[in-house]
């Protein structure tokens, strides 16, 4: 089986490119065999894939961008299609492929479905567990703050004179401890020259 990543070579969309870049680069980073089909200098391959990308796939006017997916015969998507595939991490079974040895498999899309709603509901549950909880916070402190003003703002900073004092004590204690290392210089000096 032979990936086809439909592809034009020389389109002036930067959009387009960017999009053939990454799939390209994501199957050559994952080891991936693939043939870049050139929509733009091959008229066959510009109308084969036109008219195997299926109808429902097809954009409003009727004519496919790339890049454009298949496995062999087999459509697999176009860049969004790929993208998801790539985001859920089941871009093996998007491509039709069996997946490398020691490479975790989803065993369907339904279970991923149902993995990411089960997410969901618990997400939403926690969402509404913390509303709850930070309203209680929120009420509580609202008793605090009416209740005792001072108190809360006593228990936040210390008054100034404590605070001022504190201050005094570490530039005290930093200059007794250089006084200390100041001594013990002269008595280490004063044991050399003995």
């Amino acid at each position: 089986m032979v990936i086809k990543v439909f592809v034009a070579t020389s389109s002036g969309s930067t959009a387009i490119k960017k999009k053939q870049q990454e799939v390209v680069g994501f199957l050559e980073a994952n080891k991936i065999d693939f043939q870049q089909m050139d929509i733009a200098g091959d008229e066959d391959n510009r109308k084969w894939m036109r008219e195997n990308v299926p109808g429902e796939k097809k954009p409003q006017n009727g004519i496919p961008l790339p890049p454009q997916i298949f496995n062999e015969e087999r459509y697999c998507g176009d860049f969004e299609s790929f993208f998801s595939a790539k985001e859920e991490n089941i871009i093996y079974s998007f491509l039709g492929l069996a997946p490398p040895p020691g490479t975790k498999v989803c065993p369907s899309s339904d279970a991923t479905e149902e993995k990411s709603e089960a997410t969901e509901d618990k997400s939403d549950s926690k969402d509404e567990n913390s509303d709850a909880t930070n309203e209680t916070e929120a009420h509580t402190e609202a008793k605090a703050d009416e209740g005792a003003p001072e108190e809360a703002q006593s228990d936040q900073t210390p008054p100034e004179g404590q605070q001022e004092g504190e201050e005094e004590h570490a530039a005290t204690g930093e200059e007794e401890e250089k006084q200390g290392e100041g001594e013990e210089k002269e008595e280490m000096e004063e044991q050399e020259e003995s």
